[in-house]
């Protein structure tokens, strides 16, 4: 039997029940994993808060994991190649990672680097596949001056790293308390508020080529309109309104191409990661019988990094 969190109805994660379940055995594709490490992301509680089409409940809760291999399925290797049972991993893009143990399909699954701890490992995937789809639908590249809001966040930190291995340059929204982080990964920091798209141009000194909302505030999205000339170069993971009204980008992951892309990219993260290039602040872990306490902890806005549950 494993412990696994479950959303039994609609509403907030005070409402989840911490259940236990059998694990079934991996058939053909598939694997089953001892979770050392369940990564927290905003869209473990947003997606279960409100009825979703095409979810239904109950709903195991979590995208992302780390832990060891406990069984294969016939025939089956993880994504990454191999596997034997002990070897160390990291899955995402599955459903139910809240959980003492799981079985999840293979080809969401992959060697942990061993520059990861599981705390960190658990917590790469999902913020690292965002800010690389951000990226990538703004084109950004070598030289370009980017304004990234909310930089000091889960997404922004992995943004600034990944724009620099583009050779970008990025300048990022955040609070003073926070500009020491935003400074850590290569950001210059410009505090949100009133006048920001000054401090924007003056941090700048040239042209700003594309801006990545993070955080979906009128302030972000009105100074991305006010200093980005092409449209199709700001993108946001959170205005849906806003987005259509202006017609930028909005990208989230139900979306078939989003789905796609942070998929493929899951690759390439990870080796950013194993060779050290790819880091992941950890700003507090849990028991994860406490996961409605650490997720009302990430919910205050501003965690100074992941969090994560420890089974």
């Amino acid at each position: 039997m494993a412990r696994v969190w479950l959303a039994e109805q609609w509403g907030s994660p005070d409402t989840w029940t911490f259940a236990e379940r059998e694990v079934p055995h991996p058939g053909p594709g598939e694997v089953t994993i001892r979770v050392r490490a369940a990564g927290v992301n905003p869209a473990d509680y947003k997606h279960v808060s409100r009825p979703r089409p095409g979810l239904e409940l109950p709903v195991a809760i979590g995208y992302e994991a780390a832990g060891e291999l406990v069984e294969l399925g016939p025939g089956t290797e993880i994504a990454s190649g191999g596997g034997a049972p002990g070897d160390p991993v990291v899955a995402f893009r599955i459903q139910g990672g809240y959980a003492t143990e799981i079985t999840v399909p293979a080809a969401d699954v992959f060697a942990k680097p061993a520059a990861l701890t599981d705390e960190e490992a658990a917590n790469l995937l999902l913020a690292g596949a965002t800010a690389a789809q951000m990226l990538d639908v703004t084109r950004v590249g070598a030289g370009d001056t980017i304004l990234v809001h909310g930089a000091s966040g889960a997404v922004g930190v992995s943004v600034l790293q990944q724009a620099a291995e583009l050779g970008a340059h990025v300048i990022g929204t955040a609070s003073e308390a926070s500009f020491a982080r935003v400074r850590r990964f290569g950001g210059i920091p410009v505090a949100y508020g009133p006048g920001l798209a000054d401090r924007v141009r003056d941090a700048a000194k040239g042209p700003i080529a594309a801006a990545l909302d993070t955080v979906g505030t009128d302030e972000a999205i009105d100074v991305s309109l006010e200093l980005v000339a092409d449209r199709d170069r700001i993108v946001t993971i959170v205005d849906t309104g806003r987005a259509g009204a202006e017609g930028i980008h909005l990208i989230f992951g139900a979306q078939p191409e989003s789905a796609a892309f942070r998929d493929a990219v899951r690759p390439r993260l990870l080796a950013l990661a194993a060779e050290g290039r790819l880091q992941v602040p950890i700003a507090r872990t849990y028991p994860l019988a406490e996961a409605p306490e650490a997720l009302r902890f990430l919910a205050e806005g501003h965690p100074g990094g992941k969090i994560a549950l420890l089974p």
